[in-house]
């Protein structure tokens, strides 16, 4: 049993992917929850839709690359429901540029996003967390920040093993407030940024997973509700692998 109830989340790339089918795990839980993505119209739509069933949701638009877009919709969810207990770190771009292709201003972009995002994120919630009865922070790396990755570009192979770094540091660095920073490294999932790889790739990829099948955004969502629940309160500076097999370490 994981106590959610009454809890207040923001949500990263909450639009759409990961991040929604977090977000909807977190609502249906009875968390009050904050879906922040780059467009204004994917964060009110995902919220919108979610309102319509009954759940306490906030849409809100923030480029995470950007700190007072990032203060600022922090600043918003807190005035519709008081607080923040939990942050999650989702938004990201999926690269699969080859060597040769990277050029310095797509690796800047991928960067800026997921890993300077990131951080970002964490530094502006900061104020809130520290207020929170029980804290937490649940950042998304991936399964190529674990290994390298097979089918994606190394701009986000680099970015997700900076997150799992990044996480590790602010786990020491904010465990004296009672802050936990938990991190998830999913396989391939089933889900819009999957798409982003051709046929080819998605099936040598398929071949590589133990279980002998991708993911689905439902079980990275189920990882995610342990890690922002007050029953994991003793649980710090951990990367747990939801990949199928595919990464063993």
């Amino acid at each position: 049993m994981l106590t959610l109830k009454g809890r207040t989340a923001i949500v990263t790339g909450g639009s759409r992917g990961l991040g929604l089918a977090i977000a909807q795990a977190f609502v249906k839980d009875g968390m009050s929850v904050g879906i922040l993505s780059l467009r204004v119209e994917s964060a009110t739509g995902a919220a919108q839709e979610l309102a319509n069933s009954g759940y306490p949701c906030e849409g809100v638009s923030c480029d995470v690359s950007d700190v007072e877009s990032v203060g600022s919709a922090l600043k918003k969810v807190v005035s519709r429901f008081g607080g923040i207990d939990v942050v999650v770190n989702c938004a990201g771009i999926l690269d699969v540029s080859s060597i040769p292709e990277m050029s310095p201003q797509h690796w800047d972009k991928i960067m800026a996003v997921n890993l300077k995002g990131t951080f970002l994120v964490v530094q502006q919630a900061l104020p809130y967390l520290e207020k929170s009865r029980a804290p937490r922070v649940v950042n998304i790396s991936s399964n190529a920040g674990r290994m390298g990755g097979y089918e994606n570009g190394l701009a986000y192979s680099a970015s997700k093993g900076g997150i799992i770094a990044l996480t590790y540091g602010l786990a020491r660095r904010l465990a004296p407030k009672g802050i936990t920073v938990n991190c998830i490294a999913p396989g391939t999932i089933a889900s819009d940024m999957s798409q982003a790889y051709d046929e080819a790739a998605r099936n040598r990829l398929l071949t590589r997973f133990p279980l002998g099948r991708l993911g689905t955004p439902m079980e990275v969502a189920a990882a995610a509700c342990y890690f922002a629940s007050e029953e994991s309160g003793f649980t710090t500076g951990a990367v747990l692998d939801v990949n199928g097999g595919l990464f063993m370490g």
